[in-house]
């Protein structure tokens, strides 16, 4: 079997799948079953200064039958006091020794208040620290979480301080809420970060509900902007990800979060650069015994692959993520359909007749049987009549060899730059 050992910037976890703070980790109570179950780390439940939580707080979206599809809370930090998690903290490590217990931490941007709180929850037996600068409500308005994550200067400086008393590998939580999340990414470098993880929940109103009018949550009739997490937000996670991961300036690991809920998932988050993957809403929708299949999965995956160690995976598909500029625009490939399997339900059909490229007509055998078909010399090779079909492979986008050399936009406008120097020279 693969060895699924991970190392995040010397913090060791006997695999990578961690849970992330948030619920799960609220207590020694569940972190403690989290670790029977068999994760591999927790990421406590962020501590700071005492707060008070409102009811409710979760809200879900779901959609086409998938139960939480998405999930939108506005549960703040940790309303437990410090003294108690401190003390759960250390009795759930000397417990399981060989997991990794990383504390999560949230205070005022204060160089004294990071010093206080770093220097307890190590004395504790803490493996590492992790520095909320991505809550996106209620403590965002107070100044902390978000507020400061969308400032690279207090991302650095803030890094900076932790940096000047941690004994710990620190890592840094970035908030999705900004343009470019490798400037933060960057800040947290320049502060002396070991890691630095992502994407924190994003900004978010799960719904309305139109016979009260109320928004979802509500909090006796009053509703507030939440953080969006769960599986729909996967593929901002993988964006965000592969920037940081892509980057020359951003040199250290990265903990992989956002929408995990399977080990395939987990393979993704691997390939784009995670060295340990971080989970929520899964392990709040199915219980922590997820765990067991994202490990036996992740183990015949690298078996079937011949893969000896999980960190092999490690950004292996990181150069296979560049700019729109760079991609092969004379790259050629067609739809095409194949009858044997296609249930002439005529979504293909439908979809591109209404909303692409009016290419999918349909036909009569000499038996007066009907199918459907591709002009190819129309299709443009967009993959919607693939993504609506039902039927797996009934579609399929085939490469056509046209004979035409690889050319980028950036290569053409080179070209035309270059042409025009040497014209506007030569003419001069």
């Amino acid at each position: 079997m693969a060895d699924l050992t991970s190392n995040l910037a010397g913090i060791v976890s006997p695999n990578p799948f961690w849970l992330a703070s948030a619920p799960p980790t609220n207590s020694g109570y569940q972190v403690q079953r989290a670790f029977e179950a068999g994760w591999g780390g927790a990421v406590w439940k962020t501590l700071g200064e005492p707060i008070i939580n409102s009811t409710s707080r979760f809200a879900a979206v779901s959609f086409n039958g998938q139960r939480v599809a998405g999930f939108n809370n506005i549960e703040l930090i940790s309303d437990r006091p410090l003294d108690v998690n401190l003390r759960e903290i250390e009795e759930t490590k000397k417990r399981f020794p060989d997991r990794a217990i990383i504390a999560s931490l949230m205070v005022e941007p204060k160089q004294e208040k990071w010093h206080e709180i770093v220097k307890k929850v190590e004395a504790v037996g803490v493996d590492g620290l992790e520095l909320n600068f991505g809550c996106p409500h209620g403590m965002a308005e107070r100044g902390m979480g978000a507020a400061s994550g969308q400032v690279p200067a207090l991302v650095e400086s803030q890094t900076y301080w932790v940096k000047e008393v941690a004994q710990t590998p620190v890592i840094v939580k970035l908030t999705p809420n900004i343009t470019d999340i490798t400037a933060t990414a960057e800040a947290a470098v320049l502060g002396g970060a070991d890691a630095i993880s992502l994407i924190n929940t994003i900004n978010s109103l799960a719904s309305v509900d139109i016979h009260t009018w109320n928004t979802v949550p509500n909090v006796d009739g009053l509703g507030t902007h939440g953080g969006y997490c769960g599986p729909a937000v996967k593929p901002i996670a993988l964006h965000m990800l592969g920037e940081c991961a892509r980057n020359d300036l951003v040199t250290v690991p990265i903990s992989g979060i956002g929408g995990i809920s399977n080990w395939q998932n987990v393979v993704e988050f691997m390939l784009m650069g995670s060295t340990t993957i971080q989970v929520c809403t899964a392990a709040m929708h199915h219980g922590f015994r997820i765990v067991e299949d994202m490990i036996d999965g992740l183990s015949n995956y690298l078996d079937d692959k011949g893969i000896d160690s999980v960190s092999e995976l490690i950004g292996r598909s990181v150069p296979k993520y560049s700019d729109w500029g760079n991609v092969n625009l004379n790259h050629q490939i067609v739809a095409r359909i194949q009858t044997d399997t296609c249930i002439n339900c005529n979504k293909c059909q439908i979809a591109c007749e209404d909303t692409a490229h009016q290419c999918i007509s349909r036909y009569k055998e000499a038996s007066g049987a009907s199918y459907l078909a591709v002009n190819e010399e129309e299709c443009v090779g967009c993959n919607l009549c693939s993504i609506v079909c039902p039927v797996e492979g009934a579609i399929e986008m085939v490469p056509i060899a046209n004979g035409l050399p690889p050319l980028s936009w950036n290569d053409r406008q080179h070209a035309i730059n270059t042409l025009q120097t040497s014209t506007y020279i030569g003419g001069k």
